[in-house]
């Protein structure tokens, strides 16, 4: 059996290039690959292409990387909690693709199913729908939309064992698992990393065959955007 495992977040993002595309799991800040994400804004690399629901908050996330220039162009679903962000794109700074959440996952999907595009109702007489191609299916109108085409997708998971397979805790999975599946080079990072045969393999969410490269993160903050609290 192949043990994927590196050292850490910075030897996992080494080969982290100028001008890639990579996939960033999460929602909101919610199983965000936070060591990751720091190893990247370390390491400085520029013009990245970032494809995520969101673009984290001004200080944290991928925010962070916005903060330090890195991002070219983000491709997401909601963008609202991040006022650099709005910064970069009112000014012209930043190149954005605002598409619908479901869209969002179904790229991702048939990027890892092998599939060059899917069809999709979603955004159809809209500015979603310009400069895309549309067809008719018995009468209605779907959208084409391409299938995502990444160099890295960056994930985080709870439990992963060496051979990289993962399971994914509560609503912390989120867009992680698709994610995994269509990256050319799947990393994950994972709050406990065990040997081959100690996951159950029932409780399996990633099989390893999807993921390349593993490490076992540390000091998590797992932040919450907004916290509200009701009086008693």
């Amino acid at each position: 059996m192949i043990d994927k495992t590196v050292k850490n977040a910075e030897a996992a993002v080494a080969d982290v290039q100028d001008g890639m595309t990579i996939m960033f799991g999460g929602f909101g800040l919610c199983g965000i690959p936070e060591n990751c994400i720091n190893a990247l804004v370390k390491k400085g690399v520029k013009n990245l292409t970032c494809i995520s629901n969101n673009a984290g908050v001004d200080d944290f996330g991928i925010g962070l990387m916005l903060h330090q220039r890195q991002v070219k162009k983000m491709i997401s679903s909601y963008v609202g909690e991040n006022a650099e962000f709005e910064r970069q794109l009112l000014s012209g700074e930043l190149e954005v693709e605002l598409i619908p959440q479901g869209t969002l996952a179904t790229r991702c999907l048939a990027a890892g199913y092998g599939m060059p595009a899917i069809f999709t109702p979603a955004g159809v007489g809209t500015e979603v729908a310009e400069g895309k191609e549309i067809r008719n299916f018995n009468g209605k109108d779907y959208l084409m939309e391409m299938a995502f085409d990444a160099d890295f997708a960056i994930v985080k998971a709870w439990k992963g064992d060496t051979a990289g397979n993962l399971v994914f805790r509560s609503t912390s999975r989120n867009f992680n698992p698709i994610m995994a599946m269509a990256g050319k080079i799947t990393i994950a990072e994972v709050e406990e990393l065990v040997e081959p045969g100690v996951l159950n393999p029932d409780h399996i969410h990633t099989p390893g065959i999807y993921v390349h490269r593993i490490f076992q993160g540390e000091r998590y903050e797992k932040r919450i955007e907004q916290r509200t609290v009701r009086t008693q």
